[in-house]
């Protein structure tokens, strides 16, 4: 039936989402997922709003979450704009503030959703080459451009910029929007936020899938100059007046609102990343800088694609990208202790055998 098709949706190559088995007795570390649970006060809270209300619409502005992000960056309700997950904050982002007579910019190796979104609403885009060691090099954007958009920490590398380097973009570009997408910021890098109220032009999105154990939920916000978060809500507004239920809200808002348990987790998933590493580095992988909850890395003598094959075997999941340039490397979240123990002792007896 595709001769109903309109020629955008001929020429799309819709984004994969990482693999989510129906099968339950797996080591799950290829979406990037919080091995943690989300905060007891977030699903307290939840619960609590399960009841005759739910016949009622939600609020359409979220006013309660808009003002719980805004405590917590030191930004105002105006500066704050919340979706059905960061996707969705990103689709509303591309079609309102991305589409220009200039290309955009973003990096060949980042989240794939960014040139799905851009064939998506027909825009423009060119492709920005991560440097030998996949990081982004802020001066390879000085670039005639209609906007640009960077992951930090960038997805699947984990690599990130540091704040001084994203400033020097945002000062290399002041007539253009600089979209900086901080799905993986709290696990050890440097949040742009605190420039916000000194570049107009910076926009920040944010999710509660990682940090805050809330994939389930389907919650993100973006930050930033009123007037940048006025086109958004343009668009939201003229596409779907309530994108967050009222189960949603109320869990965002305490989740967002327990800060030790926030602290407490991401603080555990760093150590954990931290231990691992250096285990990996030793089995003889090499493992990128990583300031996300995952790593990437790559075996110089072993094939990646037979590597996940062989870990699948034995019931643990990693994500491995068929793509060009990093077609040898696995991205694998960080699990538990005990998981990430289980990883290790797999992954050295697969590597015995060979």
């Amino acid at each position: 039936m595709s001769q109903y098709w309109n020629a955008v949706v001929h020429n799309l190559t819709p984004y994969i989402p990482g693999e989510q088995p129906a099968q339950l007795d797996l080591i799950k570390l290829n979406t990037n997922e919080n091995p943690y649970p989300p905060s007891a006060k977030a699903i307290s809270a939840m619960q609590a709003a399960i009841g005759d209300r739910l016949r009622l619409y939600p609020d359409p502005n979220g006013t309660a979450l808009k003002d719980a992000i805004a405590n917590h960056t030191g930004l105002k309700r105006n500066q704050a704009f919340i979706g059905n997950s960061s996707d969705e904050v990103l689709a509303h982002t591309f079609q309102a503030l991305l589409k220009k007579d200039k290309p955009l910019l973003f990096p060949d190796i980042s989240y794939g959703f960014y040139s799905t979104y851009a064939s998506l609403y027909e825009i423009d885009f060119r492709k920005v080459a991560l440097n030998a060691g996949f990081e982004i090099d802020v001066s390879d954007y000085d670039q005639e451009c209609g906007a640009i958009i960077i992951a930090n920490p960038n997805a699947p590398t984990g690599c990130a910029l540091s704040l001084k380097k994203i400033e020097t973009l945002l000062k290399s570009h002041p007539d253009q929007v600089v979209v900086v997408d901080e799905a993986y910021v709290d696990f050890g890098a440097e949040s742009a936020v605190s420039l916000i109220n000194h570049f107009n032009n910076l926009l920040v999105v944010q999710t509660l899938s990682k940090s805050r154990s809330l994939a389930g939920l389907r919650v993100g916000f973006a930050l930033g100059h009123a007037d940048l978060i006025e086109g958004l809500e343009r668009v939201k507004n003229s596409f779907n007046c309530y994108p967050l239920d009222s189960i949603a809200l109320v869990g965002a808002v305490a989740a967002v609102e327990d800060v030790d348990y926030f602290k407490q987790t991401c603080a555990a998933i760093v150590a954990t990343r931290n231990s691992l590493t250096p285990q990996l580095i030793e089995l003889g992988f090499d493992v990128l800088p990583s300031q996300a909850n995952f790593v990437f890395m790559r075996h110089p003598k072993h094939d990646a694609a037979e590597l996940a094959a062989a870990l699948r075997e034995k019931s643990i999941l990693v994500r491995h990208f068929r793509q060009p340039r990093i077609d040898q490397y696995l991205r694998i979240s960080i699990g538990t202790d005990e998981e990430c123990s289980t990883l290790l002792k797999q992954l050295t007896a697969i590597l015995s055998r060979y």
